[in-house]
């Protein structure tokens, strides 16, 4: 069950436990709809955004944050609630999302995530035995929990090949994985089966989902609406024009850059995904 004390609690740091692990960092919650929260990172960079999902049914985690402040991750949440996490899902095999696996795993987590997670988790030798995902699957799953349908489901080829998605249609609630980049340029990992094109098409899927009252948890950045995940297709579509127009004129990499196309979203850059690097992504999607 939900703490009492959370309810009252809105983009508040959480847990005197955590920031006794690491004094610079933490997470805040804020109350997406009863029973749904979003945890973010305050600090400096504690990984994607997190999905809480309570109720006395169980709980369900989406995504644990950088394996290097696991603890504080780990008793952040534990300051929410008074019982073990019951389910533990991966959006992506990405550290920044599956940094605490292991940690929630040994203390009862099941580790839910689509089958090229597992996969991808496997081959990586560093990567903790304890943590990898114990239930996968290959196209979608529901679970029905605490009255609340949640319905994950794959979107292939997109930020990187094992990508999923998860829909509360009772509660009109998307937890996008990084699927969206709330108003800072996404990272598209082409080297781990992600695409442009695919990514384009997985947020055209979120959209036709969504409808005006929707509340996104994105994968990075803040509380989002359908109107938001509108203007990241929307940069996105058109960055890839703007570069595509450069390619199919015969410009190299290097002219491109030169160009910079994409100066018309410069407040989009970020610390991991600048003008630039955005710039290279989309080169490579579109030549290679």
């Amino acid at each position: 069950m939900l703490k009492t004390f959370v309810t009252a609690a809105c983009l508040a740091g959480i847990g005197s436990a955590a920031m006794a692990q690491d004094e610079s960092l933490s997470w805040g919650v804020l109350e997406v709809v009863p029973g749904i929260l979003m945890l973010e990172g305050q600090g400096g960079f504690t990984g994607g955004n997190l999905g809480l999902i309570v109720g006395d049914d169980g709980v369900v985690l989406i995504d644990d944050g950088l394996q290097g402040i696991a603890a504080t991750t780990v008793a952040a949440v534990e300051d929410l609630i008074d019982e073990p996490i019951s389910f533990l899902i991966n959006t992506h095999a990405h550290g920044d999302h599956t940094g605490a696996n292991a940690d929630f795993h040994i203390r009862g987590a099941t580790v839910v995530a689509q089958d090229n997670v597992r996969a991808t988790l496997a081959a990586d030798r560093a990567f903790p035995a304890a943590g990898l995902p114990e239930l996968t699957f290959s196209e979608a799953l529901t679970f029905h929990l605490n009255g609340r349908r949640a319905y994950l489901f794959h979107i292939p080829k997109a930020h990187t090949s094992g990508d999923a998605a998860i829909y509360f249609p009772d509660d009109n609630v998307i937890h996008t994985g990084d699927l969206l980049f709330n108003r800072i340029f996404p990272f598209i990992d082409l080297d781990s089966g992600g695409s442009v094109d695919g990514f384009i098409a997985g947020q055209k899927k979120l959209l036709d989902m969504a409808d005006d009252e929707t509340r996104i948890i994105p994968g990075h950045g803040p509380l989002a609406t359908r109107a938001d995940l509108q203007v990241a297709l929307d940069m996105l579509t058109d960055a890839r024009s703007r570069v595509r127009a450069l390619v199919d004129a015969g410009k190299s990499l290097d002219e491109i850059k030169a160009e910079n196309p994409l100066s018309i979203y410069d407040d989009w850059s970020w610390a991991f995904v600048t003008t630039e690097g955005m710039t290279e992504t989309l080169y490579r999607s579109l030549t290679e």
